[in-house]
């Protein structure tokens, strides 16, 4: 069992583990400590600043994220030292970029705004300066809008540590530096998946799915969790649902496995078939005119039978094979091999998940 290690944070004694950091230790024992750059799955690096604290005998503030713990470390977390430089973080953040919360897609879902709102600032000291980059919207699925650009890395770190898709980076330098993928190039001619883990890493407005943009806003959606169908993997996510209709697809890490709150091109993106007006409601029966029309479960199950028993009788059991679908249950699927196997006889059944 590892030894334990004394620390004292805001005159609480606790007990942390070797190599915990001091936002770990914090968070554990329910002691409040903003964050933005903070992504639980990347790599620490202490960008933002916004969760400094005050250490006995540092020189200077150090970053929680970052930070580990060592034996009787005395942190402070919210003395007006602290405060006040959280404060001016904050504020040259909103004061460099165009965050206007009206028209913003996260607007109720931000961190930044959150952290203004509990900073009680009202307006920056700060010129509010926007770099004035074009808003991106090249492809249906992901909008990018670097004017809403902390420059938290977060979106970098999830694409290329999570994902290892490796598409994004910091590019330029000073008050020019920027994200993107390589040689500034859009996402639909870089050589991104558009699996969106940019999108749920993002703590603003600058990256968001195109979909549910102005298609509800975040107190309007109800998520409901439910498992992907696209493939046998059973990924967790949550269907975001305004109006009846399913307009958008976001993910929860605490869900945990199998997918840890990833998800591909399809689960994440892939849904818009739920209210397609060309999907298929009722099953439709070719007339002697070889014209298709709308029939009863009843009817097009019976013509089904039917035509399966006599393909059956002229050529046989093993003339047939079935193919079934991912989109289905497991329960729904063991039938149709059981149906396959042993009523029509055949073991020439396969499954599109195993692909």
């Amino acid at each position: 069992m590892e030894k334990k290690i004394p620390v004292t944070i805001d005159g609480r004694e606790l007990q942390a583990l070797p190599g915990q950091t001091i936002l770990d230790v914090a968070k554990e024992n329910g002691i409040y400590i903003p964050t933005l750059c903070y992504h639980p799955l990347t790599t620490l690096v202490g960008a933002c600043r916004v969760c400094v604290v005050e250490v006995e005998g540092a020189r200077n503030l150090v970053a929680s994220c970052a930070m580990p713990v060592s034996p009787g470390m005395i942190v402070r977390t919210d003395t007006e030292k602290v405060l006040e430089a959280r404060r001016m973080i904050v504020e040259l953040i909103w004061a460099s970029g165009d965050h206007n919360c009206l028209m913003c897609e996260s607007n109720g879902m931000c961190e930044l705004q959150d952290l203004i709102y509990q900073m009680k600032i009202e307006k920056p000291r700060f010129e509010i300066q926007s770099p004035g980059y074009p808003v991106e919207t090249t492809n249906t699925m992901i909008m990018r809008d670097l004017n809403k650009c902390v420059l938290c890395g977060r979106c970098i770190r999830a694409c290329n540590e999570v994902q290892v898709n490796e598409v994004l980076d910091f590019q330029e330098r000073g008050s020019r530096m920027k994200v993107g993928p390589a040689f500034d190039s859009d996402y639909s001619d870089s050589s991104c998946v558009f699996c969106g883990e940019c999108v749920e890493a993002c703590p603003t407005g600058a990256i968001i799915n195109t979909q549910g943009r102005f298609a509800g806003r975040p107190w309007e959606i109800e998520k409901v969790r439910t498992t992907c169908t696209y493939c046998g993997v059973g990924c967790q996510l949550d269907l975001n649902i305004h109006d009846g209709k399913v307009v958008k697809v976001t993910t929860n890490r605490d869900y945990g496995t199998p997918n840890g709150g990833s998800l591909c091109i399809k689960g994440r993106f892939a849904n818009d078939f739920i209210d397609h007006p060309d999907r298929l409601k009722t099953p439709l029966v070719r007339d002697k005119n070889g014209d298709l029309q709308e029939a009863t479960w009843d009817d097009a199950i019976s013509l089904i039978a039917k035509k399966l028993a006599s393909i059956k009788k002229k050529h046989g059991s093993d003339s047939i094979a079935g193919l079934a679908s991912a989109r289905c249950t497991n329960e729904e699927n063991y039938l149709f091999q059981k149906f396959m196997r042993a009523v029509i006889g055949t073991n020439n059944v396969d499954h599109c998940a195993r692909l």
